[in-house]
């Protein structure tokens, strides 16, 4: 029976660097480098503390990777390899300049 659910992050597995295994609600899984997500000031001490990256853990509300300082990267931005906002704001500001 299909379901119209979107599919939400279940487990994290840190594989070292940036580098993680993420399980979906959907019973697929992924190896992701985090890396081009963890972009601002709010992931500032995530790169640079890899402690503070490991700590990160699943939102129960919203199946997405978060950290204790606010920071969150969307799920469905990891399970449909989407561009990061960020990198949408810099283009679309590239564009109009």
């Amino acid at each position: 029976m299909k379901t119209d659910r979107p599919v939400r992050i279940q487990s994290l597995d840190f594989l070292g660097a940036f580098r993680v295994r993420l399980e979906f609600t959907d019973g697929s899984s992924r190896e992701i480098d985090l890396d081009r997500y963890l972009h601002g000031p709010i992931f500032e001490d995530i790169r640079n503390n890899p402690d503070v990256f490991r700590s990160a853990k699943i939102d129960a509300r919203m199946g997405a990777i978060s950290w204790d300082n606010g920071a969150d990267i969307d799920p469905d931005v990891l399970y449909h390899d989407l561009t990061p906002a960020w990198m949408e704001s810099d283009t679309d500001e590239s564009q109009v300049a």
